[in-house]
């Protein structure tokens, strides 16, 4: 069971984790809209520790508006950008 559909928009957690993270710290803070499911695995996250990764986590393709991401950003307004992030990263809202 996944708590996002395609069309949810969502923010990624601000929040700081110290360690081998999988979510690029660019995106932290930052909101979007999922825009598939990509399906369940194990946490890479945990693995990196040598733990099992159980259980497995949903991971979701997310689209951003490069013009939100970089405050410079000098490309079209339309310009996107997509990323996997797994949904303990994610909360729901965010601006449209």
């Amino acid at each position: 069971m996944t708590e996002f559909a395609p069309g949810d928009r969502v923010r990624v957690r601000p929040a700081g984790k110290p360690g081998h993270v999988r979510t690029p710290g660019y995106l932290k803070g930052h909101s979007g809209w999922i825009e598939g499911v990509i399906g369940h695995f194990p946490s890479p996250e945990d693995l990196a520790y040598g733990l099992s990764g159980q259980p497995k986590r949903p991971l979701y393709r997310v689209g951003f508006r490069q013009a939100d991401l970089w405050e410079d950003y000098a490309g079209a307004t339309d310009d996107h950008l997509y990323a996997d992030v797994y949904e303990h990263w994610l909360e729901p809202g965010g601006k449209e």
